[in-house]
């Protein structure tokens, strides 16, 4: 048996304005959305649900439909699901038919997106809490495997989710850590006993993710006769195949023109077509076998940047500095017992917001670039830190 696990993350954060100095002691409408300048959240999150969520949820529904072997695993965070209740809400209800068909399953995460763990453990444990709780609500499921943001993994987060219950958890399979071993397999954090661990295989999953449009790419354009004879080439080195990637892969980051749909549907019926191939849930994926080896990541790997770390978020001091005054302000924000100051506190810890103050260059700024919101790594900072001040100054008052 062949079996791919089809992993997508489904996010979209709350975006500050461009807020000025002005503004402070003002107006705290930080995520209005009729602000001026160049963004509006719920512009946004029309636009892509119109290019992407819609067409390739449905996509997904169908096949499902056609083939009952078919399966899918979702990441959602508490803040595309707000969204999607605001302002569309049909979203909602395609997942809830996937996730009743027993063809979906939904990992945990942190509900803001947040790199909340490597700061504050309590404030992690809180916004998983928070996840886990609307994903019971909204689809009447407990997560049973973890994801965390952005893929940022190391060995102390495995024994947090073993001590958690998780049956497993997902990380980048980066070849520094892999060597000559495959994200082919089911592993096991060291330090745990009964955790699993899931590897993205990230050259197929890029594939399709990055390159399949790039007409400079050696190997364009991708069909699927030659993607599954790649995908049949790479299960000599293990069974199991994790395709994990961005839902916005489908539609956003590739767009339709370029075939991205067809594609992806083909491929389905494709695979399915050989007796022996199937696909999975993350939680099947992790029970098809007895993991093969320990795989240890003392430091923390992340699926972004070509460093695969922290760096895309926390590489310079601007970064630093508006994720540390963020979470100082933590203990004071709980005590004020204010539902409206602590969530919109609790949007500046999504990773989007520091991720838009990047300075990298060449191809990962670029990457950084074109996911942004605002004009420039220096604008983000200068509206998030204003935000930051009416805070402040909110708790004082």
């Amino acid at each position: 048996m062949r079996a791919i696990c089809l992993y997508l993350h489904i996010h979209q954060p709350l975006r500050y304005r461009e807020y000025s100095i002005f503004d402070v002691g003002n107006d705290s409408n930080y995520y209005n959305d009729n602000f001026y300048g160049r963004q509006s959240n719920e512009r946004i999150f029309k636009k892509v649900a119109k290019k992407s969520y819609y067409p390739m949820l449905r996509l997904l529904l169908d096949n499902m439909k056609k083939y009952p072997e078919f399966k899918v695993s979702f990441s959602i965070t508490g803040t595309w699901l707000e969204q999607a209740e605001k302002w569309e809400p049909e979203l909602i209800k395609l997942i809830r038919e996937m996730v009743s068909l027993g063809q979906c399953e939904i990992v945990g995460e942190t509900y803001y997106h947040s790199l909340a763990y490597f700061y504050n453990l309590d404030e992690f444990n809180d916004q998983v809490k928070m996840h886990a709780e609307a994903i019971k609500r909204i689809f009447g499921v407990k997560p049973k495997v973890f994801r965390n943001t952005e893929f940022a993994y190391n060995d102390s987060l495995a024994r947090w989710a073993e001590a958690e219950g998780y049956e497993a958890i997902l990380a980048e399979g980066w070849d520094k850590i892999l060597d000559w071993r495959s994200p082919n397999h089911v592993y096991r954090p060291t330090g745990c006993k009964n955790l699993k661990l899931l590897l993205k295989n990230y050259r197929l999953s890029d594939d399709i993710a990055f390159r399949f449009s790039n007409r400079g790419w050696s190997e364009w354009p991708l069909t699927v006769p030659k993607y599954q004879k790649w995908l049949d080439d790479d299960c000599l080195r293990g069974n199991l195949i994790n395709l994990f990637m961005d839902f916005e892969t489908f539609g956003e980051h590739q767009w339709e023109d370029t075939g991205i749909f067809d594609f992806m549907n083909t491929l389905i019926s494709s695979w399915l077509s050989e007796y022996e191939n199937k696909f999975v849930t993350v939680s099947e994926a992790a029970n098809l076998e007895y993991p093969v080896a320990e795989i240890s990541m003392p430091d923390t790997v992340t699926w972004a940047d070509t460093e695969r770390d922290l760096s895309a978020w926390l590489s310079n001091s601007m970064q630093r500095s508006a994720m540390e005054q963020v979470y100082a302000l933590r203990e004071q924000i709980l005590n004020t017992h204010d539902d409206k100051l602590i969530s919109d506190w609790r949007y500046l810890t999504t990773s989007d917001h520091p991720y838009s103050m990047c300075t990298k260059y060449w191809n990962d700024g670029d990457v950084h670039a074109y996911f942004s919101a605002y004009a420039s790594p220096y604008e983000s900072f200068m509206y998030f830190m204003n935000v930051l001040r009416d805070i402040e100054y909110r708790i004082k008052k």
